[in-house]
């Protein structure tokens, strides 16, 4: 009601992204990947690596590409294989391992029991529903501010450092932990074993790093009566394995985004869209809210001109995730304060896009990123930037509040300047917390016409993009100015169009169990 905005053309927006995302849910539809086979394996229980630190998951994988046919789904050579060996699901990987058996001569087979599977699959599942209990049941005994929740990432290299400054920042005020992930890793087709001391530019993404992390978190919380949310990154090769891991493990929020991975770094964009809906379906089932990566967008393009690319992607973003059944309260929607300081008005620009991306999605918990294109390395102007960039925060009402650190395009933060961002942002919050209740927008406005002219503008792109095909725009670079090639980046050999018979019996019951509108074991 703010900023005056046409309903009915917010509706087209929504239409035009649905029509964008469902064309693209076909082609999901008849294909997997490397990475959806290896997540199946892991409700299967199937855990750990060989001695030469391969993991078993990978395995099961590699020998069913090098030897058999994977388009067939490991479920079809799983079920086989327990029926005509006896063995376990982790004593088949064991033994593939060791070239004690091998799953070739259950290609020619029909008719495998996949009711074989299922008992390691409710477990499984049983297990990630308890862990969503215990969070949302953790998060209704604790006080729920209405101010934006304060964000704070840790990227040392060293797990057990992180969580000292975990916890440092925990006890200054910040609600949300982000452990970065060590440069490079979202290119790893395999997902590394194990607690990690040593990363660069962050820390690696491993099953037993996000366990010691939320139990460090997990014991603050019993100590101090206020939840922390934990963050990781499901984007790169392995989106759908670490997504099942971080739901395992009760991790809060996780970087999920459907084009992030295929503009900035260049994986494959079918392999993409077909990772992106079954981690999706993980993190909906989970309960994790998911991040999305809009906010990349305006570190190559400019945040004036290019302001509607980021709106067109939130759309197309919530449909790919209403495609998955996930609530609108999980959908972490991102932009960011990205605009040159030195434009004129650039703050009544800012606070109109981020207005306008609380007013379209008042049901989502909005990602807000702080300033980094334009940080310059002077600490002092650059606290000023992100004073601004809180108020507009606290005013627009976002949900996910990243603070920005005064040393951006310096080096990674010290516990100090993430203490000097706390403040910051606490003292802003404070001083502004009414303050939206207390102005209103000109109708004739710089505030209301800019973001009314970027709807206009996201409604033209996402019109465009409906007719030529999400596929072709991508490949014509109109998000952030980097084109993709449809047959080309990392993680094309890993896709696989599905056999007449192929199943994913973990995707079965998992979108069983979300239709039934409850998650009892």
């Amino acid at each position: 009601m703010k900023l005056n905005l046409n309903q009915t053309q917010i509706n087209r927006c929504r239409a035009r992204a649905k029509t964008i995302a469902d064309t693209i849910q076909t082609f999901i539809d008849q294909s997997t990947t490397v990475s959806v086979e290896r997540t199946i394996l892991r409700f299967l229980s199937i855990d750990g690596v060989n001695p030469l630190d391969v993991p078993y998951v990978n395995v099961i994988t590699d020998h069913i590409i090098a030897e058999a046919d994977l388009s067939l789904g490991v479920a079809h050579y799983l079920s086989l294989a327990i029926e005509d060996t006896g063995l376990t699901p982790q004593e088949i990987a064991q033994a593939i391992d060791q070239k004690q058996l091998s799953l070739k001569p259950y290609q020619t087979k029909t008719h495998p029991n996949h009711s074989l599977l299922y008992p390691t699959i409710e477990e499984q599942l049983n297990r990630v529903n308890k862990q969503r209990r215990i969070r949302e049941k953790t998060l209704a005994e604790n006080p729920k501010k209405s101010t934006p929740e304060l964000y704070v990432i840790v990227a040392t290299g060293n797990i057990y450092e992180d969580i000292e400054q975990a916890l440092s920042a925990a006890h200054k005020g910040a609600d949300i932990i982000a452990v970065i992930r060590t440069t490079g890793q979202s290119l790893l087709d395999f997902v590394p074993y194990g607690p990690t001391t040593e990363g660069f530019g962050g820390t690696m993404a491993t099953q037993e790093n996000f366990k010691l992390m939320r139990q460090a978190l997990d014991d603050f919380t019993t100590s101090h009566q206020r939840y922390i949310k934990l963050v990781n990154y499901a984007s790169g090769l392995c989106m759908p394995e670490i997504a099942a891991i971080g739901a395992l493990e009760r991790l809060d929020m996780m970087l999920n985004d459907s084009l992030y991975g295929i503009i900035f770094r260049d994986i494959n964009m079918q392999r993409t869209f077909i990772d992106q809906y079954f981690s999706r379906l993980i993190s909906a089932y989970a309960g994790i809210t998911i991040n999305t990566g809009e906010d990349n967008y305006l570190t190559t393009s400019d945040a004036y001109e290019h302001a509607h690319t980021v709106l067109a992607s939130q759309f197309i973003n919530e449909q790919f995730a209403k495609n998955a059944l996930m609530e609108e309260r999980f959908m972490g929607l991102g932009h960011a304060y990205e605009i040159d300081p030195n434009l004129e008005n650039s703050f009544l620009y800012e606070l109109a896009q981020a207005e306008l991306s609380k007013a379209i999605f008042p049901n989502a918990p909005l990602k807000y990123m702080p300033p980094t294109k334009h940080m310059t390395g002077d600490i002092f102007k650059g606290l000023i930037q992100n004073a601004l960039f809180n108020i507009v925060a606290v005013t627009s009402h976002q949900s996910i509040h990243l603070l920005g650190m005064l040393t951006e395009a310096i080096h990674t933060p010290f516990m100090s300047d993430r203490a000097l961002a706390i403040d910051n942002a606490t003292y802003i919050a404070k001083a502004f917390k009414d303050f939206s209740h207390e102005i209103s927008y000109r109708p004739d406005g710089i505030i209301m016409n800019r973001a009314n002219d970027v709807l206009h503008q996201a409604e033209t792109l996402l019109k465009t993009i409906q007719e030529e095909g999400l596929f072709t725009t991508l490949e014509k670079g109109r998000f952030a100015g980097i084109s993709r090639k449809l047959n080309a980046g990392k993680g094309l050999d890993g896709v696989f169009k599905k056999a007449p018979s192929y199943e994913n019996p973990v995707m079965t019951r998992l979108i069983e169990r979300l239709k039934e509108g409850n998650h009892e074991d």
